[in-house]
């Protein structure tokens, strides 16, 4: 079931136990299938890190279970497990998006997801630590297609 995006009011909660286990098991299963290589780009600047993933239309990525708030930008249409419940959305939207949180995302046209949160990290490494215990399992780690953006400032 698809609810109305106005339900949640520009924000993504934090999900269940029963509700990230039940993303952990489709991860578990999708991980058997031929992985679509993901770019990501990431930025430090200004003590906000930004990491910028592109899902093609017709995949979906399984997110790192998150441990910090963070804003996350999305520009498409995606279909995305929210709690219990299954969100569309169309467009561009700007989310306060809370801890404790481990998304599923289905593309179904070209998307751009940006996920950011304050950090003094001065690496990827450091930044990737800070806002997930499963850094091993992100696209990332896994493809070699990451731009890096560190300023210093």
């Amino acid at each position: 079931m698809t609810s109305d995006l106005s339900l949640f009011a520009h924000r993504i909660p934090a999900m269940s136990e029963a509700a990230i286990d039940a993303v952990r098991h489709l991860e578990s299963e999708s991980i058997q299938e031929p992985q679509v290589p993901m770019r990501t780009q990431h930025q430090i600047h200004g003590g906000i890190y930004s990491r910028t993933v592109f899902i093609p239309a017709g995949h979906r990525i399984t997110g790192a279970l998150v441990k910090v708030p963070t804003t996350l930008v999305l520009q498409g249409r995606v279909v995305v497990f929210v709690g219990d419940q299954v969100v569309r959305f169309d467009g561009y939207h700007v989310l306060a998006a809370s801890a404790g949180r481990k998304q599923i995302f289905v593309a179904e046209t070209d998307t751009y997801l940006t996920m950011e949160f304050a950090t003094n990290a001065r690496t990827v490494e450091e930044a990737e630590r800070e806002f997930t215990d499963e850094y091993d399992l992100l696209a990332s780690h896994r493809d070699d297609l990451n731009a890096v953006l560190i300023t210093g400032e």
